[in-house]
Parts: C-alpha cells; sequence; structure tokens
C-alpha cells in the first residue's frame, strides 16, 4: 500500500514539474539583441535573464554587417542549443556560439526571415523578396559570402530541417514545401523539391515543428498544424479565435504552449504561455518570433 501511494505521489510530482516550465528557457531576439530567459511560472516571479547577446559586442563578424542585424527577426537553437541562429530582416545572418558569444558564420541576405543548420555545415536561409526571385539560398559555414545554391521560393518566411525525415522544409507566402538534399557531399549541393502543398489561408509567417511528423505554422488569418504523414492541414485548436499570432511553441506531451501575437504592428513586447497560464512582458524589446529551449 505504501509503495503504490509513493508511485502515485512520483507521479503527481513528474506531472507538476513537466507543466511547471521550469525545465524550459525562451530564447526571443528583437532590436539590436537577443535574450534567453528562463520561462517564469507566477506573475510574481521576477524575470530571469540567462543570457544577452546584442550585436555591438560581436566578435568574429565584420563591423559593416552589424548594420545589418539591427532588426532581428528569428533566433533559433541549433547543434543541441549550442548555437544560435539569427536571422534579420535588415538582411544580417549570423551564427552565434552560445559559450563564447563567437559569431561562426555571418551573410548578407536581404528580407532575410529564417535560417536552418543542414548536415555538412550548411545554412540555408528564407527571404521574403529578392531580386532574382531566388528566396531560398544556401550557404557553406566556412564560405559566408558565397551562395552555393538558391532555388525560387514565393515569399520565404519558414525553414526547418527533420532530419528524422531527411527533409528540409519551406514556408512561403502561399506554400509548403519539402526538400530533399541532393548532391550533399560534392561541392555543389543542391535542394532538390519534393513535394509541395497550398496553404488553407495565405501569408505563411511561422513554421516550427513539435514531433516527428508534426508541423505548426501560422499565416495571416489562423493557426494550423500540418501532418507529414496524411499531408493534412488541420486548425491548432488551442489557439482558435487568436488573431495576428506570429510565433508558436508547443509540446505535445505536456501541452505546454509559448507564443507571440503581433500587437505594435508586427511587434509585441509580450510573451503568451499556457499550463500554466502567464505573460510575460519585456518592454524594452520588440519581440516577433520566440523559441522554447528544453532543457536536458
Amino acid at each position: 500500500m505504501k509503495l503504490i501511494k509513493w508511485l502515485i505521489f512520483s507521479v503527481i510530482i513528474i506531472t507538476i514539474s513537466g507543466c511547471s516550465g521550469k525545465t524550459s528557457e525562451i530564447l526571443i531576439c528583437g532590436g539590436d539583441q537577443i535574450l534567453i530567459i528562463e520561462k517564469k511560472i507566477s506573475p510574481e516571479e521576477s524575470l530571469k535573464v540567462l543570457w544577452r547577446w546584442k550585436v555591438s559586442e560581436a566578435t568574429g563578424m565584420p563591423e559593416e554587417y552589424q548594420k545589418y542585424l539591427a532588426t532581428t527577426d528569428e533566433c533559433k537553437p541549433v547543434d543541441g542549443n549550442r548555437k544560435i541562429l539569427i536571422t534579420s530582416s535588415g538582411g544580417g545572418v549570423a551564427l552565434v556560439e552560445r559559450k563564447t558569444k563567437r559569431t561562426i558564420f555571418y551573410a548578407y541576405v536581404p528580407n532575410a526571415h529564417s535560417a536552418e543548420l543542414l548536415p555538412n555545415d550548411r545554412i540555408a536561409v528564407a527571404s521574403s523578396t529578392a531580386a532574382d526571385g531566388n528566396s531560398i539560398k544556401i550557404f557553406d559555414i566556412q564560405k559566408p559570402e558565397t551562395v552555393i545554391f538558391k532555388d525560387t521560393l514565393y515569399s520565404g518566411h519558414g525553414v526547418v530541417w527533420m532530419a528524422g525525415m531527411s527533409r528540409l522544409f519551406t514556408l512561403g507566402f502561399n506554400d509548403l514545401r519539402s526538400y530533399s538534399l541532393k548532391n550533399w557531399d560534392s561541392g555543389k549541393p543542391e535542394l532538390q523539391l519534393m513535394e509541395r502543398w497550398i496553404l488553407p489561408d495565405d501569408g505563411g509567417h511561422d513554421l516550427v515543428s513539435f514531433s516527428a511528423n508534426k508541423f505548426i505554422l501560422t499565416t495571416m488569418k489562423g493557426v494550423w498544424v500540418f501532418d507529414t504523414g496524411k499531408k493534412t492541414f488541420s486548425p491548432f485548436t488551442p489557439l482558435q479565435g487568436i488573431e495576428n499570432v506570429k510565433s508558436v511553441n508547443y509540446n505535445e506531451t505536456t501541452q505546454e504552449l509559448v507564443y507571440t501575437k503581433g500587437e505594435i504592428s508586427w511587434w509585441t513586447h509580450n510573451i503568451y504561455c499556457k499550463n500554466p497560464d502567464i505573460i510575460i512582458n519585456i518592454p524594452d524589446i520588440n519581440m516577433y518570433k520566440v523559441r522554447v529551449i528544453s532543457k536536458k
């Protein structure tokens, strides 16, 4: 009987800690700086900044490139959370080592909105517009100013590498695409278009994976789940009726949800969390997309 009570108590403790968010950090960016904060679990709890990086502190990056990172839009953890990949609508793209804050890679891509680290130290960058029409570009980390592949993508706003599927997914203004990596071990790698799906409505904003075969994507009118197995879009129920959602992070197991929505034009000073319900206000940063980092 004591063993049964102990097991029940243990399950309760595990469930509470899993939903508390104390196992999560939130990566945010806006303007010329990036923060990693610990997720709050009560309104009374003070904001705890775990990491801060400013463009003016960048090492390993020519000073002339710093101006392109003045309006950071997306930053995401990559390489086991050891690095942070940054994109800015001002044209800046940078890969920064979290521990040392050293810049590993930089590039100029006009209207860059999303990037992803790929195998063989390559980086894919999606931009909203491009003069040559090629809004998806591939770079080699060792060749920061050289585009080694480019392809037409109508207004790219999201790019995610799914390692388990060996596929790169890109979100455009009105479609979602999957690519395979072709000639990837050569000096002339390519992205080979595999499939293309029309979005339920136009205006793709953000793309993020939350399971082995599912994405959450935001558009001008809604939030959707895309199942790569069924190849179907369905409304993301927890955010139905909430307008102007910009970025979403969701844990299917704990149902922990973190999102942002446009409140000052495209931007916001608030991060909205569910399970538990709390709003984290950061008045000094104009946020757009945020990402949750799960602690190991």
